[in-house]
């Protein structure tokens, strides 16, 4: 395995344990996660490898095999830039019961794609020490870990659902995912049972203000439940008389919420009924949604929904948080490659970068290797 070797190169001894945690991509329930809602990602089969080994004087080594140079030595966490953040967030999580690390990593989530590659990061460092050091943390424990991370140390305000999925998805499932009480449960999504697939549409477009628009939502979301009276816009209950309560970008961020997780919740019965044909429509309103209430769409994206279901999606919208990243296209399969075509015809129209496109068919979660 290649992250073995670089780590033996580097440090001249084997890991103590070696770790694999996947991306996501998430199929609906958009912005509801830090709103206590209800999200339904799966795991993507790209994802970190990590291979690492306990140090006990404190110090940090860490190598990326998609980073140049050597590894890096960290004496202090106060010394951590970029990428090594996460991992050093990792740790500082731990507390006391880490003293440091040598770490290699390897990596092959499609970068810039919004498939979640520090949570990736986040949970198979964390599921290596849980396991190097018997911390007897479970799988969601593991997950809360590297959100606390991402949030207190990164200084990200993410929810939990990246994480989560990342620790918790099984093959061939999505995962259901009650954000307020943790409450989980893997849904079957037998895509190609149905002469399906999903497709992911990565714009290779990431806009700058994406981090500083993400925490505005959160804020008008915290303050729309604050007038409301209601811990939370996942508890609103009359969406008709919350509205009347609101108004401008308040009143739009709640009109999402509460309508994604209904839908949400609509897609879930879908598949349990075995209607994977019909979730179509759900993922068309999303992105809808998405676009003209929380605000979170771009062009790029907004033409690789309309170019996908012109070219015979029954679906489709953006996932992750927006500005640029992915869209995910629900095809079947014998008019992938008409979807593709379309979908690179009206990029070249519009003199956008070509998309790229990667099928994707739910993984397993993280996992020793």
């Amino acid at each position: 395995m290649r992250v073995v070797e670089a780590f033996c190169a580097a440090y001249g001894a084997s890991p103590g344990t070696v770790w694999h945690a996947p991306g996501r991509v998430n199929l609906i329930g958009e912005h509801t996660d830090y709103n206590d809602g209800f999200v339904l990602p799966f795991a993507v089969p790209w994802g970190v490898t990590a291979a690492v080994t306990p140090r006990a004087d404190g110090i940090v080594r860490l190598l990326s095999l998609q980073a140049d140079g050597g590894p890096i030595t960290l004496a202090s966490r106060a010394e951590s830039t970029g990428w090594t953040r996460y991992v050093v967030g990792v740790l500082a999580m731990l507390g006391d019961s880490v003293s440091g690390a040598d770490i290699a990593i390897d990596g092959d989530v499609p970068r810039g794609a919004g498939l979640s590659s520090s949570a990736a990061l986040e949970v198979a460092v964390a599921s290596a020490l849980n396991d190097l050091h018997d911390l007897g943390m479970t799988p969601m424990e593991i997950a809360l870990l590297g959100q606390k991370a991402e949030n207190d140390f990164v200084g990200m305000p993410c929810g939990i659902m990246d994480q989560a999925a990342s620790a918790l998805c099984e093959e061939g499932h999505a995962l259901f995912l009650d954000c307020r009480s943790l409450a989980s449960r893997n849904i079957p999504l037998d895509l190609a049972s149905h002469g399906l697939a999903m497709l992911i549409i990565d714009t290779h477009v990431h806009h700058e203000h994406a981090s500083g628009e993400y925490a505005k939502r959160r804020a008008e979301c915290e303050s729309a439940a604050r007038k409301l009276g209601v811990p939370a816009l996942r508890d609103v209950t009359d969406l008709a008389a919350a509205l009347g309560l609101l108004q401008g970008d308040e009143r739009k961020r709640t009109m999402h919420v509460v309508t994604e997780n209904h839908r949400v919740e609509a897609l879930i019965g879908l598949l349990r009924a075995g209607a994977v044909t019909e979730i179509g429509a759900l993922l068309n309103a999303s992105h809808l949604s998405l676009r003209d209430q929380y605000e979170v769409s771009s062009p790029e994206l907004d033409v690789a929904v309309e170019a996908a279901v012109k070219g015979g999606a029954r679906g489709a919208r953006m996932t992750g948080g927006g500005f640029g990243g992915s869209a995910i296209a629900l095809v079947p399969v014998d008019r992938l490659d008409r979807v593709q075509e379309s979908v690179a015809a009206a990029y070249a129209e519009r003199g956008f970068q070509a998309p790229r496109f990667l099928p994707a068919t739910p993984a397993r979660g993280a996992h020793r290797v």
